[in-house]
């Protein structure tokens, strides 16, 4: 799954990696080492501009909220709750198949958090002995130091108890799509820890290779069939994965002291 990722690239440095042709600079969000669900991040997506006679779509670079609100929703309180879409049925999900048809998106990344279980706290569960698990968050990012593309969807939704001219009358809001976590080995691993993400969690977010960006964002690809091939996990051996302080695994925490790499998993959660 993903749950939380960093995000500390600035939009003149996404504009260059991704081709951007618009974004505007009063969306600017400052870098986020701590991304949680609910919470303003980019999105990138080609998309027609309003008021324009050139309907052709144009790469751009949108704010907007983690966690999709289908625009059939009557209230926005299940958004929370919809922070990933599942590679293998996003195509016929109720909440998710008309973005997957035409709402794409790529939500850049530094990496994402997982957390593992220690093995102390793992081996008291085998035993039977009840205690509270103390988790060792690791983050995974690419080995070469490039953004992590994450595979997106976004949808608007209408507030229709505010007027037409209301700042928050209509909501954009966006999914990360997850797959099954790789069981190849990772292109670096700690001494004292995981080799592959599927041990440390059995899901992970679906990373694009540029490759696949342009594809994925088109919006006049609609072919079902076509679009999952798109799903595909990347080649395998690209991601790196480290300890981190626990720090993380409160919200309210933020720096870039977070992406620090621990030499060794903290005391009481060794893998």
């Amino acid at each position: 799954m993903c749950g939380r990722y960093a995000a500390s690239r600035r939009p003149e440095d996404l504009a260059g990696i991704f081709e951007i042709e618009k974004w505007e600079p009063e969306e600017t969000l400052e870098p986020d080492f701590n991304v949680a669900p609910t919470k303003e991040v980019y999105a990138v997506l080609d998309r027609a501009l309003k008021d324009v006679t050139d309907p052709r779509p144009v790469r751009q670079l949108r704010k907007m909220t983690w966690g999709l609100v289908p625009s059939w929703s009557k209230t926005p309180e299940g958004g929370a709750r919809m922070i990933n879409a599942r590679a293998e049925t996003v195509h016929e999900k109720p909440s998710y198949r008309r973005a997957f048809s035409s709402r794409r998106c790529i939500l850049p990344a530094d990496g994402y958090y997982e957390w593992v279980t220690g093995k102390q706290e793992r081996d008291l569960e085998v035993e039977g002995r009840k205690k509270r698990p103390r988790k060792q968050p690791y983050f995974v990012t690419p080995a070469d130091g490039s953004v992590f593309a994450m595979a997106g969807l976004y949808e608007f939704w209408r507030d229709r108890t505010l007027p037409d001219d209301h700042p928050r009358a209509w909501w954009v809001t966006c999914s990360v799509i997850t797959t099954e976590a790789e069981s190849s080995p990772l292109a670096v691993s700690p001494a004292d820890g995981p080799h592959a993400l599927a041990e440390i969690h059995p899901r992970m977010p679906l990373m694009l290779t540029p490759d696949r960006w342009d594809a994925w964002l088109d919006p006049a690809r609609t072919d079902t069939d076509e679009l999952r091939e798109l799903l595909a996990p990347p080649p395998a051996g690209l991601m790196r994965a480290y300890p981190v302080a626990t720090a993380v695994s409160n919200v309210r925490n933020n720096g870039p002291e977070l992406l620090k790499e621990l030499e060794a998993p903290e005391e009481g959660t060794l893998f």
